[in-house]
């Protein structure tokens, strides 16, 4: 590559996404039609064994398991289920124990968007035996998996980048969700949130539009939302609202802690036991099976409890009895592995939180402290905020609660960021020895520049000098701290050497070898209006480390390396760590008030 011949500002834009999207976003949106079409049939499947397991009936109708007449015998319809799932696990995929979602985040990242197909079978087969034989989970983490099981399937099908690929799974994990809870905007934000790892169009257009394609699908063969009617609430509770929605949000934030905390100690407890993992679900099941004794509601998904809950008429016995059965079972039943997923317990368990809040805080309209809990505790335990919030009105189609559910959910938010390492989805990906990030931010080496990071005392050999008068030269201490030399000829970059190759052709009889000659051939370089991203990028591609930097105006003017790119990292660093002080006297003295010291010192 020669010297540019238009300043990098008039080739670089806002974004770097090509019309390759065009034909990504047609693919997906063939996904997101699939997928809706995945949803209906596992919430089929799971109608079918809630009516094979509990009532004996072939049917595919949604029903709730609290209407059994099966006595006693209740307690070993979960043990049944669990039992399929450990052999399916075991023989079929292990893929398909857990919630799904952290599965869902290891392929697409660490596996290039790539899934078995056979966890496109195993997956929703699996999740509609577990909530069909009592199992107290939603179905949101398993169509996810499975939406973008599809999704990957299709792009393994076709000639796709790795990238891509992991975009068309999200597309179909999207999709699935949108389907299943009529949620589109909600299913694309936790698309963004927990499973994209980047905010590119190359990436988001797609997603929306496969979620979109899902909504619409879903009108044809689920109906319309909102899934939970709710009482219209105030557009403005007031100072005495608002801190109990702070209250409510803290709440919400220490219920998350310790079903985080409550998921892995079950965990913890069942890897101590002596006996293969495929045992594992059966025991899970017992205890469903006791808690569904006791308390009847906590089987199932159980929608029609959290539409009750909205409503704000449940007894206490029925928010106690989430609170403290439903919540137990589920963290020991998903702590064994089996297969399910933790949105709707999660929204549940929020909305019972916020039931318990509606008997001392101030009194809102019905239902308002369980729906703006309800959006709180995902914020808290998902680490999703945003998809909290929009998830809550998705559901309920209650815009009037937003600013309540920002308060809420952001403080849940907060309290979680700062009391857990990691969420309930991502420590499950930490155990297997992968440590993931989920803090979005510019890179440093997108807003530094060349400019910034080079090195301006260079010294560049002419063109016409030849390598046996200059063997002598680079063999001195004046030479050895620079690598590359940048060749010239009146001022122009004709090539590039290293020390190393110059020194070898020399000692190979070429002294009578000019320079000019010897470094003849393209030439990589950079540009001094580059970003620093560009720069590694180009490196990567070529393979090389150290370039030089020209400029249209003034030619050569500085080389530039990996070390230079440590650089950017420690102004970064320096930025975040440095504290300034700037008090008032900066106003009539400037320069005077200002202090500044780093972090630690």
């Amino acid at each position: 590559m020669t010297a540019p011949t238009r300043p990098a500002s008039e080739e670089l834009g806002d974004f770097t996404t090509t019309a390759r999207v065009l034909p990504v976003s047609a693919l997906a949106v063939g996904i997101g039609g699939l997928s809706a079409i995945v949803a209906l049939a596992l919430s089929r499947l799971i109608g079918l064994f809630t009516n094979l397991f509990f009532f004996q009936r072939f049917s595919t109708d949604l029903v709730t398991p609290e209407g059994h007449h099966l006595g006693g015998f209740v307690v070993l319809v979960p043990v049944v289920g669990a039992l399929a799932i450990g052999v399916m696990a075991r023989y079929g995929s292990d893929r398909i124990r857990g919630h799904g979602i952290p599965e869902a985040i290891e392929a697409i990242l660490l596996k290039g968007g790539r899934v078995e197909p056979k966890v496109a079978l195993l997956k929703p087969l699996s999740a509609a035996i577990s909530i069909g034989s009592g199992g107290p989970f939603g179905a949101e983490g398993p169509i996810i998996m499975t939406g973008g099981a599809f999704g990957s399937m299709v792009a393994q099908l076709i000639h796709l980048t790795s990238a891509e690929r992991r975009t068309l799974m999200v597309a179909g994990a999207a999709a699935g969700m949108s389907a299943t809870f009529a949620a589109p905007v909600a299913a694309t934000l936790l698309a963004v949130e927990l499973l994209l790892f980047e905010w590119k169009p190359r990436s988001f257009v797609p997603v929306a539009l496969a979620s979109a394609t899902a909504a619409a699908a879903r009108r044809y063969l689920m109906g319309l939302g909102p899934i939970f009617a709710v009482p219209p609430h105030a557009l403005f509770i007031g100072p005495g609202g608002l801190a109990g929605c702070v209250l409510a949000g803290v709440m919400a934030g220490v219920l998350a802690l310790l079903l985080t905390q409550a998921v892995y100690a079950a965990e913890d407890a069942f890897a101590r036991l002596p006996i293969h993992w495929m045992w594992w679900p059966a025991l899970g099941g017992l205890a469903i099976g006791l808690g569904g004794l006791v308390f009847p509601q906590a089987l199932g998904v159980g929608y029609d409890v959290i539409e009750q809950l909205l409503q704000g008429d449940a007894p206490a016995r029925l928010i106690l009895g989430v609170l403290l059965i439903k919540s137990t079972i589920w963290a020991v039943s998903l702590g064994s592995g089996t297969s399910g997923g933790v949105l709707a317990p999660l929204l549940m368990m929020g909305a019972a939180m916020g039931g318990l809040e509606a008997r001392v805080l101030p009194d809102a309209g019905a239902g308002f402290w369980p729906l703006v809990s309800m959006g709180a505790i995902l914020g808290g335990t998902m680490r999703s905020p945003l998809t909290g919030i929009v998830f809550a009105l998705e559901l309920t189609h209650d815009v009037n609660v937003l600013l309540p559910l920002l308060v809420a959910s952001t403080i849940a938010h907060a309290f979680t960021v700062l009391t857990l390492r990691r969420s309930i989805l991502t420590e499950k990906v930490s155990r297997r020895g992968y440590h993931l990030s989920r803090e979005y931010a510019v890179d440093p080496l997108e807003i530094l520049f060349v400019r910034e990071v080079m090195r301006t005392k260079v010294v560049a050999l002419p063109a016409a000098t030849r390598l046996g008068e200059l063997a002598q030269t680079l063999h001195g201490d004046t030479a050895r701290g620079q690598r590359l030399y940048p060749i010239v000829d009146d001022g122009r970059l004709v090539g590039v050497a290293s020390r190393a190759v110059l020194l070898e052709r020399a000692a190979r009889g070429a002294a009578g070898q000019s320079l000019g000659e010897a470094a003849a051939g393209p030439v990589v370089v950079a540009r001094p209006d580059e970003p620093l991203r560009v720069v590694v990028y180009r490196m990567a591609e070529t393979g090389h480390t150290r370039l030089p930097v020209v400029s249209e105006e003034e030619g050569l003017v500085g080389l530039i390396s990996l070390e230079d790119l440590l650089k950017a990292r420690a102004l970064n660093l320096e930025a975040e760590r440095r504290r300034e002080r700037v008090n008032a006297l900066d106003l009539f003295f400037p320069g005077r008030g200002r202090t500044s010291t780093p972090t630690g010192a």
